[in-house]
């Protein structure tokens, strides 16, 4: 039986940068190498695409909220 599992991996990285967008470059940079580094990813788990956007402090983990 064939059988698809839609999976989401969700997380906060707490970073200490100039500005959001240098946040989000450097975990963008992070996300890659471990992308590169494990190929089970894409071939077996079938990673298309991860997002994040970056918020500030006090906003309650909530990127729209900033």
């Amino acid at each position: 039986m064939k059988v698809k599992v839609h999976w989401i991996i969700d997380g906060v990285a707490e970073l200490e940068v100039d500005t959001p967008e240098d946040a989000e470059a450097k975990v963008e940079e992070h996300l890659k190498e471990v992308m590169a580094s494990s190929p089970v990813l894409i071939e077996t788990l079938g990673a298309r695409a991860i997002q994040g956007k970056a918020f500030l402090p006090g906003s309650e983990d909530d990127p729209d909220a900033s």
